[in-house]
């Protein structure tokens, strides 16, 4: 039997991932950090030094990374069956990976930049693979946004050029009071909102659902909008208790409710799960900016297993509904594809925080520091309101994949036959189910024991359920609305489009960039620049050819008389 390439690359990159884990938990236990510094080259008194950071963190990450990959890319052997481009796909992922590795592994700004420009530049590739004019849209919009923070992480890198070296690390802690050092700490933490797509930011991350599925499960779980999560948490020492948390708490909070709103009234299935990607990111910044960074690399990487999952089985509903996204042509799709349908319940359960499984022991955990913690009324409104809109529009997504009759085709393969899809979705269903609680007992030692009364302690799980009950509203009035027509459809054009962010992201920006171009061209350009220069010099070449050419059509005439002129001129002279 004959392995594919998918199977192969899965498959090594399996066996690295199972032994960064084993080598993450020996560092865990032995509170271990290797720093290795690996010359590249040495001229004169000039040395290019590579550096890389082994720790539990970096360690336990990239096998989380390798390991959804290998799930990712064994699924697109059948997901990604038939394309004529599959080798230059898989050759697309793992530079993909390569980079996230770079990123994860750097105590060094510059090859940080390596990794984060990579991501960045792989990512767009990837985005226009399928190349038509949503993809380039949704790719230059991808790319656009994602420059902004590189060129922010650019300016860090000429700042750092105060301290002679560019390992970060080194001055953390030391020079995090010097002014030099806020400016940094300022780049960074813009640098990581626009990769992990916080307010103004947001609109490049649903834009990005123009990728093949296997991507957006790699994309939206561990790499690209993770970068920025991650290297906040290795910077959290930098604004801890500054203005800066509190204005990222902020920024970050209403990212977590604007996108729980708009999925509520979103009708495409992989944008959804953008949005409910786009809400976690908002908890992970937000839990980061009260000064818990461990918490926030906890839930980062409990989301990146059930979000793969999610986005696996979205992948494979999408693929037998004929590439319909459309949630409202879903419906009782238990019937047919029940192992598909469970796996998603499954990831989609773990996403609100469902008792016992991933997504519980890090999303509850973050919620009751959250009532600890000493932040204003209205944030924590908002907290709480977008953990119910979390549920809401997950109950939402389930009675609509579930519930009622198929609303597609009447003859339709809708069926759970795809083998290599599932084993990767049930690679990672496990882990999706036992990984939270795997990972609390890693990474917390001693158990915290946090003190509520009763109806903080019991909030989490009011909202959860009104969030189900909501959801359950949505889905009866999919129709019809109580409300006036015309109200609703500009309250689901404002809370369905993000704040309509798309629009200033893309009209918003190059609309009078454009009108004035327009203008300056019509009137400088072609107009009196053209009047006075082309044109102009264009007359008068015409004219003299014209008097040229009369001279030279009429030469003895003009000789003859030349030669009575000079007679004349002479007589006159000389008398």
């Amino acid at each position: 039997m004959i392995l594919s390439i998918c199977k192969i690359y899965s498959i090594l990159l399996l066996m690295f991932s199972l032994t960064l884990f084993f080598f993450s938990i020996n560092f865990i236990m032995l509170d271990q950090v290797i720093f290795i510094e690996w010359e590249l080259l040495s001229l004169n008194s000039s040395s290019i030094i590579m550096s890389l950071l082994l720790d539990w963190m970096s360690l336990l990450f990239m096998s989380f990374v390798l390991f959804i990959s290998s799930m990712v890319i064994y699924y697109s052997d059948e997901y990604m069956h038939g394309d004529e481009n599959l080798n230059r796909f898989i050759m697309l992922v793992l530079m993909f990976v390569l980079s996230m590795m770079f990123l994860i592994i750097s105590p060094n700004l510059i090859s940080i930049l390596l990794g984060w420009d990579g991501l960045g530049l792989v990512s767009y590739c990837l985005v226009i693979y399928y190349q038509n004019v949503k993809s380039y849209n949704a790719g230059m919009l991808t790319a656009l946004s994602n420059r902004i923070g590189d060129v922010a992480l650019l300016m860090a890198i000429a700042w750092m050029l105060n301290y002679g070296s560019w390992n970060y690390i080194f001055y953390l802690e030391t020079m995090k009071n010097s002014f030099e050092m806020q400016f940094i700490s300022y780049m960074v933490v813009l640098a990581a909102m626009t990769k992990s797509a916080q307010i103004p930011f947001s609109s490049w991350l649903p834009a990005a659902m123009a990728a093949p599925t296997p991507v957006s499960a790699l994309v939206h779980s561990s790499t690209l909008v993770t970068a920025g999560i991650y290297l906040l948490i290795r910077f959290n020492m930098l604004f801890i208790n500054t203005y800066l948390s509190k204005l990222l708490l902020l920024i970050s909070v209403l990212t977590m409710f604007m996108a729980g709103l708009g999925a509520n009234f979103e009708f495409d299935l992989k944008k959804i799960i953008a949005l409910s990607t786009l809400s976690q990111l908002g908890l992970m910044m937000s839990i980061l900016s009260m000064g818990y960074p461990k918490m926030a690399f906890f839930h980062l990487l409990t989301h990146a297993l059930f979000k793969a999952l999610l986005f696996m089985c979205a992948g494979s509903v999408i693929h037998n509904m004929k590439n319909n996204q459309d949630i409202r042509l879903m419906g009782g799709l238990f019937k047919c594809m029940p192992l598909t349908i469970s796996c998603m319940n499954v990831a989609n359960l773990a996403l609100c925080g469902m008792p016992f499984l991933a997504g519980f022991y890090s999303k509850d955990l973050i919620l009751e520091l959250a009532s600890l913690s000493i932040f204003n009324i209205l944030l924590f409104i908002l907290y709480f309101l977008s953990t119910g809109l979390t549920v809401c529009y997950t109950f939402r997504l389930i009675y609509f994949t579930m519930t009622g009759d198929f609303n597609f085709s009447s003859l339709n393969s809708v069926s759970d036959e795809y083998w290599i899809m599932l084993r990767g979705m049930l690679g990672l269903l496990f882990l999706a189910i036992m990984g939270g609680s795997m990972l609390s007992w890693l990474m917390i030692s001693t158990p915290i024991m946090i003190c509520l009364p009763i109806h903080l302690k019991l909030l989490a799980v009011i909202v959860s359920i009104l969030g189900a009950y909501l959801g359950y509203e949505l889905y009866q009035y999919k129709i019809s609305w109580n409300l006036n027509m015309m109200n609703y459809y500009y309250t689901l054009n404002y809370m369905g489009n993000m704040w309509y962010m798309p629009i200033i992201s893309t009209i918003g920006v190059n609309k009078m960039t454009l009108k004035i171009g327009y203008k300056i061209v019509k009137t400088i350009d072609q107009g009196w620049n053209e009047y006075f220069g082309g044109q102009s010099l264009y007359n008068w070449m015409i004219f003299k050819t014209k008097f040229m050419s009369f001279i030279y059509k009429n030469d003895l005439k003009i000789h003859l008389s030349m030669f009575i002129l000079w007679i004349i001129l002479i007589l006159m002279f000389i008398y």
